[in-house]
């Protein structure tokens, strides 16, 4: 026998071998493999991932906690979760994956649980009950201080600890934060500039506006980096000029050389009195000159008219209903379908009615100041409170007669009331910025639910409020 026949008939050997342990290895990895996939569906759809940035669902509505799971499952129905504290949220299913959205900004310092309850995979096997947990971090804002000086913005906790300085500048008008930006309205060369500051690092950048001129009624979209002011001409003359006409923009990087964009609003007269960037949506509604009522997309687009009115106190965040003076008195106008009713009256006497600012949520009742004023038009006393949608009244705030009630604002996740006081007024002389205010002034921090004080500060424009002190 050759010595070549003898390898061949070993590498026959040889290859046979390889086969057979080849088979063998596979045959086992399947076997694990089925055994796996087994035991997977025999226990149930189970979480390898969970997704929730309690920060930003502290800051603003529409924030997610998203849990993925070792199956593909049924369609999870509202009923199947549980929210504790309870929040508004709706729920959807993509694949592996439950996606739980907050209606709502949630309370800050507070620990909520997401519940789902009866869980199944495509495949055959038992149902799963999901829990997941989270802590959301105590409230930060922001706060303006107007100074001899030079004016500053800071950045606090609730109790004042951690208290730093973010901007500052020597003449601040006002501001509005964003997610993760502050606006600010300055006075340079006596005309309005607008500086977009980096909350994080401090770096600041410039928003072109409509010409020269001065900025007023600035406000930020809820969410997103969308703002909006009005603006009007340094110089008047006779043949007219911008005057307090509705401008939008985008405070996204890359859009500062852009131009802002005009909201062309239908009527005879364009500028505008009062205007509020709608929650949830990219929608404004404005308040004309001449009265008019629009609801409109942030162009000016698609306006729709919605009566004539005398003001406009707020909309809640988190829904459609706005606080609007009719005529006729208040009303709490849906944005979503125009039908409106007469603001709910509170159970108790409290005297002449003064401003209105929504709460968020549900039924959650609207925060209003009230005097009772003497025979001889003497104020005798003021107060804050709080009016459930049942007329029920909590008292937030009995003030001083010496002092005066300048603002109120509430927090994103309707938890707490931020009241603005000129203390001692007659003696509290107006500064002389473009939007005068009295020269010393107290923010004090109210929680809704129980009344007590959880802070106060000196200066104005705490980053809760959507609008300036008027």
């Amino acid at each position: 026998m050759s010595t070549d026949s003898r390898r061949t008939r070993a590498r026959r050997r040889h290859g046979r071998g390889f086969a057979a342990v080849f088979a063998a290895v596979l045959g086992a990895l399947v076997l694990v493999g089925g055994v796996g996939a087994a035991v997977t569906v025999a226990q149930g759809p189970r979480v390898t991932e969970v997704r929730v940035d309690p920060a930003a669902a502290v800051a603003a509505s529409g924030s997610r906690l998203i849990v993925t799971t070792t199956q593909s499952l049924h369609e999870i129905d509202p009923a199947q979760v549980e929210v504790s504290p309870a929040t508004p949220f709706t729920v959807d299913t993509s694949g592996r994956s439950i996606g739980v959205r907050f209606g709502l900004p949630l309370r800050d310092d507070t620990v909520y649980t997401v519940r789902i309850r009866d869980v199944r995979g495509l495949g055959a096997g038992p149902a799963a009950t999901i829990e997941e947990t989270f802590r959301t971090p105590a409230s930060e804002v922001f706060l303006l201080q107007r100074g001899s000086g030079g004016d500053a913005i800071y950045r606090t906790g609730l109790a004042g600890e951690d208290s730093a300085e973010v901007f500052s500048h020597p003449h601040i008008e006002d501001y509005r934060a964003t997610a993760s930006h502050l606006l600010v309205s300055v006075l340079e060369d006596e005309h309005s500039a607008l500086l977009v500051v980096d909350a994080a690092t401090g770096d600041v950048r410039r928003l072109p506006l409509p010409g020269e001129g001065f900025v007023t009624n600035l406000q930020s979209a809820d969410r997103g980096e969308r703002i909006g002011y009005t603006f009007s001409d340094a110089a008047l003359g006779e043949d007219g000029g911008l005057e307090s006409v509705l401008f939008t923009a985008s405070l996204a990087d890359g859009a500062s050389d852009t131009p802002p964009t005009r909201v062309a609003l239908p009527g005879g007269d364009p500028s505008v009195a009062e205007w509020r960037f709608v929650p949830d949506t990219d929608s404004i509604l404005a308040l004309t000159f001449d009265g008019a009522l629009v609801l409109a997309s942030a162009d000016g687009a698609d306006a729709a008219p919605l009566g004539t009115a005398l003001g406009v106190e707020g909309i809640a965040r988190g829904s459609g209903q706005a606080v609007v003076e009719r005529n006729e008195g208040m009303v709490v106008l849906d944005l979503t379908d125009g039908t409106e009713e007469a603001l709910p009256e509170p159970a108790d006497d409290l005297g002449a009615p003064g401003s209105v600012v929504p709460v968020p949520g549900a039924d959650a009742g609207t925060i209003r100041s009230y005097a009772r004023i003497g025979g001889a038009g003497t104020l005798l006393s003021s107060s804050v409170v709080h009016v459930a949608a049942d007329g029920a009244v909590q008292t937030l705030l009995a003030l001083d007669p010496a002092d005066a009630l300048v603002q109120t604002c509430v927090s994103p996740n309707g938890r707490y009331a931020a009241l603005l006081i000129s203390p001692d007024a007659a003696a509290n002389p107006y500064d002389r910025y473009r939007l005068p205010l009295p020269q010393r002034l107290e923010t004090r921090v109210i929680e809704i639910a129980s009344g007590a004080e959880v802070a106060a500060f000196g200066g104005f424009a705490l980053s809760w409020c959507q609008v300036p002190p008027s």
